[in-house]
């Protein structure tokens, strides 16, 4: 196996320089007020563009990469959880930049911030709308102007999801590297608790920053035009998208590698891959009612991204397809719990 191509490896992709993001389905909240980061409710399915060629249409073929199903109204977030070594990560919606609003770029900027920091970043609900938030990934089709895209271009082209991975500069991954082996040295050299006499008690282990919260028993024919999605945006969260403490120039200049999302409506991944697509999004008053976990998560060692005019001024998808009237209960306080302080075929990159 190569270091310099996207993989699948179940339902996550693997980009070069150890990056992993899996799209992870998840409650739609409502679109007003601010809320606990929902749960997890199991990974959306992924497969190679190229593998269902004669029955994709071709700008995707001429894109590449890969696709998943979502519902109308669907919402997801991406889970960075198996990212072995630091890296910088691009996402795009509509090749706009959900951390700064930006157009998509292929390179690296500062001012503002066009990536999160792997792994520091466990996740990512949404865009980047500052003051510790982020505005929820969901799912609308494109031609009604409520994506991401339409709303901060003014057009609807791409539509998907575009990650674009940059590793450390060679000396700067040498130096992380070695200090990472010092640091596995020493914890080898501690001795285990009670060595000293008396039974030391044993301390439950924080949660991995990078593990994604998940529900109880849910897992962390012819080409022709198929109807297009986007992700427009929902209801406000608490989550921050953190300022990079590296210099820009720590980190390679070229990419390493990058992959476009296609997002395929349910009948049309039946169609096209023969399987069935997830069952409908569970209700979220069901879920709330049953006393099932929200999620808060905080890293005091982090500076949060102040937002962009851009992505300040982008309207939940509720103004285009009418308000949200399913029931709304609110988790009680007992149910937010704190966070925090194998390979298969490349994937084929195309033109984007």
């Amino acid at each position: 196996m190569t270091e310099d191509t996207v993989r699948i490896d179940g339902n996550a992709l693997r980009l070069p320089g150890g990056v992993q993001v899996r799209f992870i389905r998840t409650l739609r909240l409502p679109e007003t007020g601010t809320h606990a980061l929902p749960p997890g409710l199991g990974e959306f399915p992924v497969r190679r563009v190229e593998d269902y060629g004669d029955r994709v249409p071709a700008e995707w073929r001429a894109r590449g990469g890969v696709m998943l199903p979502v519902y109308l109204r669907e919402a997801m977030w991406l889970s960075f959880a198996g990212t072995t070594e630091p890296a910088a990560l691009q996402v795009g919606v509509g090749k706009v930049c959900a951390v700064s609003g930006k157009p998509w770029s292929s390179r690296l900027a500062r001012d503002p911030q066009n990536y999160v920091v792997l792994p520091r970043q466990p996740w990512l609900d949404g865009i980047n709308s500052g003051k510790g938030t982020v505005r929820q990934f969901v799912a609308v089709p494109l031609g009604l102007g409520a994506t991401v895209e339409g709303q901060v271009t003014g057009e609807e082209v791409w539509g998907g999801v575009q990650l674009q991975s940059f590793p450390l500069a060679p000396k700067e991954l040498a130096a992380w590297r070695e200090a990472e082996l010092r640091k596995a040295q020493e914890r080898l050299r501690m001795p285990p608790p009670g060595a000293f006499g008396a039974a030391m008690p044993m301390m439950a282990a924080p949660p991995s920053p990078g593990a994604a919260p998940t529900a109880a028993g849910a897992a962390p024919g012819r080409p022709r035009s198929a109807p297009a999605m986007g992700l427009g945006v929902g209801g406000s969260m608490r989550q921050e998208v953190y300022r990079d403490d590296r210099p820009l120039k720590a980190w390679a200049k070229e990419p390493a590698g990058r992959v476009f999302v296609h997002l395929v409506t349910p009948p049309e991944w039946r169609r096209i891959t023969g399987e069935a697509p997830p069952p409908s999004p569970v209700d979220r008053a069901a879920y709330t009612r049953a006393g099932l976990p929200w999620f808060d998560y905080y890293d005091q060692d982090a500076a949060d991204l102040a937002p962009t005019d851009e992505l300040g001024s982008v309207q939940p998808v509720g103004d285009w397809l009418g308000d949200d009237h399913e029931p709304w209960q609110q988790p009680s306080p007992h149910q937010v719990k704190p966070l925090g302080d194998a390979p298969g075929k490349p994937v084929e990159d195309g033109d984007w």
